[in-house]
């Protein structure tokens, strides 16, 4: 899948002629960050998929189309072993700590997807943070807004019924 995405990033970067990272392709290496957790509990839900399209539309100004053709390539599931570490290198030179954060954040949010915290998902995204240097006090803060977030949502639903 990794591979796939790589594959994807450089087709955008080489269309565009640039040297220097466009915002497209730090954009996609945090896609790809993103659907690293959505398999770390070895199935992508489509729950998952929805909440990794949402962010690359809201905070990534993803359009459908590309944000479709993301998903698409990481459903193909390329068995080759890559390595995360081309992704975070980028997003660890041209992220801001804010950023970075917002990323850690929509990882909960694509782990917490199917109502459920897999053990390996936490360890992902813990994994993840660590490497783009974001304090564990803000991997835990992030981690209990969008839990909060996700039992409001799941009790308003509740009310409704």
């Amino acid at each position: 899948m990794l591979s796939a995405i790589k594959t994807f990033l450089a087709s955008k970067a080489s269309s565009e002629g640039v040297s220097q990272p466009t915002a497209l392709t730090l954009q996609m290496a945090a896609a790809g960050l993103l659907l690293e957790v959505s398999r770390a509990d070895f199935k992508i839900g489509e729950d998952e998929l929805k909440i990794v399209a949402e962010a690359l539309k809201s905070h990534f100004a993803f359009s459908d189309k590309d944000a479709q053709e993301l998903l698409e390539l990481a459903l193909a599931r390329d068995e080759e072993a890559v390595s995360m570490h081309p992704f975070l290198r980028l997003i660890n030179e041209h992220f801001t700590p804010d950023q970075k954060r917002h990323i850690i954040e929509d990882m909960w949010r694509v782990a917490f997807a199917d109502r459920r915290l897999d053990k390996y998902e936490e360890a992902q995204i813990r994994k993840i943070a660590d490497l783009l240097y974001v304090p564990h006090k803000d991997f835990i803060r992030t981690k209990l807004r969008v839990q909060q977030a996700m039992d409001k949502t799941l009790k308003d639903r509740q009310r409704t019924q």
